[in-house]
């Protein structure tokens, strides 16, 4: 953890705004000068994903507690977002740190060349020593193209600007076996893989209402950022100090994977399918087991409103999903390709046609 050199650091709601809704600016502040103190000698970079900015534009709108609807979330995160980032503005700059906006969508992160802008976006930033701030594009979101909680948000951040580490902070100082309030329970220090959470119960939401998460998301995108062979330590915001100095706090996950090929670990977590492909036994086999493309000869359904470009989920004959890709052409014409050979295709209806429905690049298979 120390030789961590780009941190990626998430912070919740809860930890960022006071009972009543609003920004708390001590608490803001608190985690500013972590922050600052970490990147102060230059060896370190720090990318913060950062909730808060729902919970910011509640008071100012008049709203009590977070809306259930999208289109009132939607207003509240339009005026919170800037409050959110004013603020940190003001904070960093105490520091001579200069803060940069950076708003995704998931649909930024599953095409390939939103994806790769992403990237040379936040890595420039980085190179010219600014402290992006990334948070979930709320305003323009639609309930499809979410990314439903900032924990996953992170630790697919994480996975684009290949950092050494994420740290995910939220008001509970780990993982626990059990509710943290029950007596007798403990903090789990260290997580080597799934096996060691069998049996473990992972509560839900936090109790502040102000946020979307709670420990199951968190232990998922910690999940998602090890897998990407991105290590995790999990603790409270008031612990963020001891956690980016290597101290024993909260609960570090050991990563369990290779970093991985670039946008396919977004292919699997946030991209919302348009649609689906109903493949014969044979296209299962040849896409699972031979990593092959997805071919029309192999194709025997198609449903959805997609166009090329969009993700799709591929299916067995008895509705299993068993990958995900970006497929090369529009719903409406794939009825006509329906189990023809592409040699067929290019023949009658030209050689654009002789063409993989999905390539293999732009395919991820699910593991069930």
């Amino acid at each position: 953890m120390t030789e961590a050199r780009r941190i990626v650091v998430k912070v919740g709601s809860s930890s960022l705004t006071t009972a009543a809704g609003g920004l708390d600016a001590d608490r803001v502040d608190a985690l500013v000068d972590v922050l600052a103190k970490v990147r102060s000698g230059g060896e370190k970079e720090i990318v913060l994903v950062s909730s808060g900015a729902i919970a910011a534009g509640l008071a100012p709108l008049g709203l009590v507690r977070r809306p259930k609807d999208l289109a009132r979330q939607q207003a509240a995160a339009s005026v919170g977002q800037g409050l959110l980032v004013a603020r940190y503005t003001a904070s960093f700059a105490r520091y001579g740190v200069r803060v940069g906006q950076v708003l995704l969508t998931s649909n930024d992160t599953s095409r390939r060349a939103h994806y790769r802008n992403a990237y040379r976006t936040l890595d420039q930033l980085l190179e010219m020593g600014a402290l992006p701030v990334v948070n979930e594009n709320d305003t323009v979101a639609t309930d499809e193209i979410r990314f439903g909680d900032n924990d996953r948000l992170a630790a697919l951040v994480a996975h684009l600007v290949r950092a050494d580490l994420l740290v995910l902070l939220s008001d509970v100082d780990g993982l626990y076996d059990g509710d943290p309030s029950t007596p007798g329970t403990t903090r789990i220090a260290e997580v080597t893989g799934p096996a060691d959470l069998e049996g473990v119960t992972i509560g839900s939401a936090g109790k502040a209402g102000v946020g979307t998460g709670g420990m199951v998301t968190k232990v998922e995108a910690a999940r998602i950022a090890t897998a990407a062979g991105v290590p995790v330590v999990l603790t409270s915001a008031s612990r963020a100090a001891d956690a980016l100095a290597g101290r024993d706090t909260g609960t570090y996950f050991h990563r369990t994977g290779r970093r991985s090929a670039d946008r396919l670990l977004w292919l699997a977590h946030a991209s919302t399918p348009q649609g689906w492909l109903t493949l014969d036994d044979g296209a299962v086999r040849a896409v699972v087991e031979r990593h092959s493309s997805l071919l029309p000869a192999g194709i025997a359904a198609v449903e959805g409103e997609f166009t090329a470009g969009d993700p799709v989920e591929l299916r067995d004959l008895r509705g299993r999903p068993v990958a995900r890709g970006l497929v090369n052409f529009d719903a409406k014409e794939i009825p006509q390709l329906l189990g023809r050979s592409t040699r067929d295709l290019a023949r009658e209806l030209g050689p654009a046609y002789e063409r993989e429905v999905v390539h293999r690049d732009d395919l991820v298979l699910l593991h069930h």
